[in-house]
Parts: structure tokens; C-alpha cells; sequence
């Protein structure tokens, strides 16, 4: 009883320092952000007279209204568009084990070993060579590829733990393949497919590199990506620099709080099937 008891005080203590050191950052820049413009906030300390404004006007400044239009536009383009492959081929190899599907999913697995840098030079000249530099398809297209490896390793853990007795129930019945990929094991598939979105969604949102790289007008960036560019025009400006970065970190953190419960559902099943 006694050592239950102090097990408990020890994993509440732990989370704890992890609570404080993963929100530390945050609230400095959040303190940062409530100085007047100009100056050079010291550590974390709140202003005399917080300038709520500016959060204002970093909005204006980096003209976040667009900003938020092209990453809309590119989420739009790779999340679905991943769901759609990724659920097809994990139910193709972890539910119907096609034949050469271990050799497939080997390859997935390499890629999710391909670092980002290694590959960003051969996939600009790529881009280049299909003429879509500076335009949102040279991030949705590597993106959707990029995050496949991944995807695929997600819904195909979630398929090979699915009940075949709903399978063989359903052909009984006369089910089709499609009818039974999309009347029985789509819908009991919605908590890995909330917990995949959201992930993708973050990825995409917070992707630097290949805006910076791919993508030179700013206005068709994903926010992270035109964050270069404003903390170029602004980055002498700590408290305007935090505030947008407060601004783009916002979006993220409200699709979190938003489907956590369908995340952690999903990682619950994941656990307790795998």
C-alpha cells in the first residue's frame, strides 16, 4: 500500500517538472508578447501595462487573414487526399494481405527512414522540373508523399487488429470487398482516421523547410513557412515576433484541445490491440 501510494506521488511529481518545462516556453513568450513594441522583455515578467494590441497588429502585419486562406487551401489538398491512399492501402495490407504486401509494406517502412534534409535538393529540382515552384501544389504534392510512409504504417496497424468475424460475417450476407471496406471497417476506422487527420493537419501547418525552400512569395506559404519571412521583417521586434508566433501556434493548439478525446481514444485501442 505504502509503496502504490509513493508510486503515485513520484508519477504525479514527474508530471509535474514535464507540465512545468513543456509550458515554460509558452508563457514567456506570452509575457514577451505584452511589452511594448520596440523594447527587450528580460526572462519571464509581466508588464508594467500589457499591450494587448499587440497581438493586433502582428495579425496585420504579417497579413495573417491570407496566411490563413493558403494553409486552408493547403491542408485542403494534402489531408484528405492522405486519408483517401493511406486507408485504401492500409485495409489492402493489414485486413485483405494482398499478395506482395509484406514487401510493400517493408518499402513504407524505409521510407519513414528518409530524413527531410537528405532529400529536399533532388525534390526542388523535381518540383522545379514540373513547373510548380512558388505555387501551393510544390508543397501539397511532396507533402502527400512525404507523409504516406507514415499514414499507411497507421491505418494498416489499425486494420490487421481488426475482428475478421465482421468479415466473414459480412460475405456471408453477400458482401463486396467495397461494401465491406466501406459499410463495416470505414466507420469502426473513425477514431485512428480523427487521431491520423490531426496529426497530418499539425504537420502540415507547422511545415518550415519546404515553404522556405519551395515556396518564395509568402502569401502562399503555410503560416509557419511565412513566419520566415515576418521575423525578417520584424526581427528586432520581440514582442510583435512572439505574438505572431502566439497567433500561429493558436491554430494547432484549439484542434488539440478540440479532438483529444478522439486522439487519446485512438491511442488507447492502438495499445490495448497491439
Amino acid at each position: 500500500m505504502i509503496i502504490a501510494r509513493r508510486n503515485v506521488v513520484v508519477g504525479w511529481l514527474l508530471l509535474g517538472v514535464l507540465m512545468v518545462v513543456t509550458l515554460l516556453p509558452f508563457v514567456s513568450m506570452f509575457t514577451s508578447a505584452l511589452f511594448p513594441s520596440g523594447s527587450y522583455p528580460i526572462g519571464i515578467s509581466w508588464p508594467a501595462h500589457p499591450q494587448w494590441g499587440n497581438f493586433l497588429s502582428a495579425f496585420r502585419a504579417a497579413d495573417m487573414g491570407v496566411l490563413l486562406e493558403s494553409s486552408g487551401l493547403i491542408l485542403l489538398g494534402v489531408v484528405p487526399i492522405s486519408l483517401l491512399i493511406s486507408t485504401f492501402a492500409g485495409f489492402a495490407l493489414g485486413h485483405l494481405r494482398v499478395r506482395g504486401g509484406q514487401v510493400a509494406f517493408v518499402l513504407f517502412l524505409l521510407g519513414l527512414t528518409l530524413p527531410l534534409e537528405g532529400i529536399i535538393v533532388p525534390l526542388y529540382y523535381e518540383v522545379r522540373g514540373l513547373g510548380l515552384l512558388d505555387t501551393r501544389w510544390a508543397l501539397i504534392l511532396p507533402l502527400i508523399g512525404l507523409f504516406m510512409p507514415f499514414s499507411v504504417y497507421w491505418m494498416r496497424a489499425h486494420f490487421i487488429n481488426a475482428p475478421r468475424e465482421l468479415s466473414e460475417a459480412a460475405r456471408v450476407d453477400g458482401a463486396t470487398t467495397w461494401q465491406l471496406f466501406w459499410r463495416v471497417h470505414v466507420p469502426l476506422a473513425r477514431p485512428a482516421l480523427t487521431s491520423l487527420g490531426i496529426l497530418l493537419s499539425v504537420w502540415t501547418w507547422n511545415q518550415f523547410l519546404l515553404a522556405i525552400v519551395l515556396v518564395d512569395v509568402p502569401t502562399n506559404r503555410t503560416m509557419a513557412g511565412a513566419l520566415g519571412a515576418f521575423q525578417g521583417q520584424w526581427g528586432t521586434n520581440i514582442p510583435l515576433l512572439n505574438a505572431g508566433s502566439l497567433l500561429i501556434l493558436a491554430p494547432t493548439l484549439i484542434l488539440f484541445i478540440a479532438f483529444q478525446r478522439q486522439f487519446v481514444t485512438a491511442l488507447l485501442q492502438g495499445s490495448l490491440k497491439g
